[in-house]
């Protein structure tokens, strides 16, 4: 078991490269695995920095994305989460699920 820690520790330190900015780590996935994101609409504000959202799919240039799905709840890590959220109804962001929750990042 060591051994085979050892060879991938040796493994990561070949696939890091250094750089100005200091040392650059490669990731390496599986086939399948992958952030989860999705394009979503903003409905409306739930508490805080928590918003309902719905799912939608991006269509050709200059057409309207369309809603699938059904809502759910979205966490907005550029606010506050200790104040209400000011973001509009009718924003769009991108949502990433981390760690069983749904989040994205909008700037107000």
């Amino acid at each position: 078991m060591e051994n085979s820690n050892i060879d991938k520790q040796q493994l990561l330190d070949r696939l890091s490269r250094n750089t100005q900015e200091g040392v650059e780590k490669s990731v390496v996935t599986s086939p399948g695995s992958r952030a989860a994101a999705w394009a979503v609409k903003i409905k409306s504000l739930s508490s805080y920095n928590v918003y309902n959202v719905c799912a939608v799919v991006l269509g050709e240039a200059g057409s309207v994305p369309v809603e699938i799905g059904s809502q759910m709840q979205a966490v907005n890590l550029a606010e506050s989460f200790l104040q209400a959220g000011q973001l509009s109804a009718g924003t769009y962001a991108v949502m990433f699920r981390v760690g069983g929750k749904n989040v994205f990042y909008v700037q107000v």
